[in-house]
């Protein structure tokens, strides 16, 4: 649980959450979701926002107003449709500085786009619902990349096969390939396929 959650937090959180490769939903099995989420509230509280340039800092602004007004409406409809489960404080010098949050939604089918930045959504899924869990990704219509935690091969394997995605990582963060250096590509809606890299 441990090694999901550090990888969860740079994969969410790491860059402000700018990144195309950024984790945007975490679907957590049932059985688990409260040790876990109760681990990631803890993670986030330990994160500190504020001037990059300094290394005391783990996240910084997002780029702009425009992005910083595209969270804060999510986020307003998130109220709605889900459950805050933590949100970091900004610092009082505001600033384009979006505070790391995430919320428990009931399905992906409740994300109309991407939300770029520090974002997540955490859905909970039952142990025989993996095969609905891998129809509901491949619907969204995004396949940049894909993170797999098990301790079991098979099931990390029937994930890996059965997804739409560019990238699948098993059991490490889904953040800081190189480009031109390791293969990197997407399908659908993130991509037109060719790998860069070798």
């Amino acid at each position: 649980p441990e090694q999901v959650i550090e990888d969860v937090i740079r994969s969410s959180f790491d860059s402000a959450g700018q990144r195309c490769s950024a984790l945007r939903v975490l679907y957590v099995q049932d059985d688990v979701a409260e040790t876990m989420i109760t681990m990631l509230k803890g993670a986030m509280a330990e994160l500190s926002m504020g001037n990059p340039g300094l290394l005391s800092t783990d996240v910084g602004p997002v780029i702009d107003d425009a992005s910083k007004q595209t969270l804060q409406d999510h986020y307003d409809r998130m109220t709605k449709e889900g459950e805050l489960l933590y949100q970091v404080s900004v610092p009082s010098d505001a600033g384009h500085f979006f505070g790391p949050c995430a919320f428990e939604i009931d399905s992906a089918k409740r994300l109309e786009r991407e939300v770029f930045g520090p974002f997540l959504h955490v859905i909970r899924f039952k142990v025989g619902d993996l095969g609905r869990v891998v129809e509901e990704i491949n619907a969204t219509g995004y396949g940049l990349t894909l993170g797999v935690h098990s301790r079991i091969q098979h099931v990390a394997e029937e994930v890996f096969n059965a997804t739409i995605a560019g990238n699948t990582y098993i059991n490490r963060n889904m953040i800081g390939a190189v480009v031109g250096v390791q293969p990197f590509g997407g399908a659908g809606l993130s991509g037109t396929g060719p790998k860069a890299g070798g």
